[in-house]
């Protein structure tokens, strides 16, 4: 799940309890299929085929259909057209964001998407974005710490694509949360006296931000991160030991994991638990007999394996992450905060 993380591709989302995605409805009126769109073969083959197995685990085999978009454009167009020809109900896929626009364009909104990328920038009607973004993590770290007390934080950009992300996502969130917002790059020095922040959010992740965190021990500066910092290692839970991270409930992924090593073995990964999640979302509304783009909409939410989730009509997703303290022992759930 962390190498996964921190390669910035990722998305989320299904049924929280991994044992009761196939239990819910034995009677299924609609019969229509969904189609899986992953790279089966080319450089990403392991991965799709992790996202199949995933899926299977949250709906009925017998329902899912899965086409190969091979990790190119071109490939997804033609995975999107053969879907088409068995009238799905709806599209899970594809993974990566070159691959979206060509599979919304061929589908042209006959069918609803949910797109595994994390760009929210390829959101449209009828193509949800289900991927996790900078945007959404940062805004929940945020909410949380402004509750919390915190009215000003530096933002640490370490010039990845994800960290520059969230700091436009958190100087976005300034007037809304009534915080004061001062992006800086990494390496710079922070601001000291009446100008020191409160709380520094660091995105990204790796020895850069773990000596930054440590060079801030006991300077009482609040650490604020996103699931990208996540990290078991011993010296890094004692460099980001109090710090508060957004992130999908660790218990919730570890129950998804487990499921899914005893049925196919090895870990998943984040991408995977994606697959899941969308399948068994699309498992609860056929059983609900509304497996379609307003049945998504109509939904007040579903409960999933990387967080609560609500679809909206420009094709954005509204998503919850647990917030998390490190610690010596790994990473404590202390609350729930609404992302972007």
């Amino acid at each position: 799940m962390l190498r996964l993380a921190r390669s910035g591709v990722i998305a989320s989302a299904a049924l929280g309890v991994p044992s009761l995605a196939l239990a819910a409805g034995t009677e299924k009126k609609d019969k229509r299929p969904v189609a899986l769109l992953v790279p089966l073969s080319g450089a990403r083959a392991r991965l799709g085929i992790s996202m199949r197995q995933a899926a299977l685990l949250a709906e009925n085999s017998a329902y899912v259909r899965v086409f190969d978009t091979q990790g190119t454009a071109a490939g997804a167009a033609a995975a999107a057209t053969a879907a088409l020809k068995i009238k799905p109900a709806m599209l899970l896929g594809p993974l990566l964001a070159e691959e979206v626009p060509a599979v919304s364009s061929t589908i042209a909104g006959r069918v609803p998407v949910i797109a595994f990328s994390n760009d929210a920038v390829l959101r449209q009607p009828g193509t949800f974005i289900f991927g996790i973004t900078a945007g959404q993590v940062t805004s929940a770290v945020l909410r949380y710490a402004r509750g919390r007390g915190v009215r000003s934080v530096a933002v640490l950009d370490d010039g990845s694509p994800w960290s520059a992300a969230a700091a436009l996502a958190a100087g976005r969130m300034e007037a809304e949360l009534g915080i004061r917002i001062h992006v800086q790059p990494l390496t710079e020095a922070l601001p000291g006296g009446d100008a020191a922040p409160d709380a520094v959010l660091l995105p990204g992740s790796g020895e850069p931000v773990l000596a930054v965190a440590r060079g801030l021990k006991d300077s009482g500066v609040q650490l604020l991160g996103t699931l990208q910092a996540l990290d078991h290692r011993p010296d890094a839970l004692a460099a980001l030991d109090g710090a508060w991270l957004a992130s999908p409930d660790p218990a919730a992924f570890g129950t998804f994991a487990s499921e899914f090593a005893a049925r196919n073995g090895g870990a998943p990964g984040a991408i995977a638990a994606l697959a899941y999640d969308a399948a068994g979302i699309a498992n609860a509304l056929r059983a609900s007999n509304s497996l379609s783009a307003d049945g998504l909409l109509a939904s007040k939410g579903f409960q999933c394996v990387t967080g609560p989730v609500r679809f909206r009509t420009d094709g954005s997703v509204a998503r919850d992450f647990a917030i998390v303290m490190a610690g010596a022992e790994g990473y404590r759930p202390v609350a729930v905060s609404s992302g972007a």
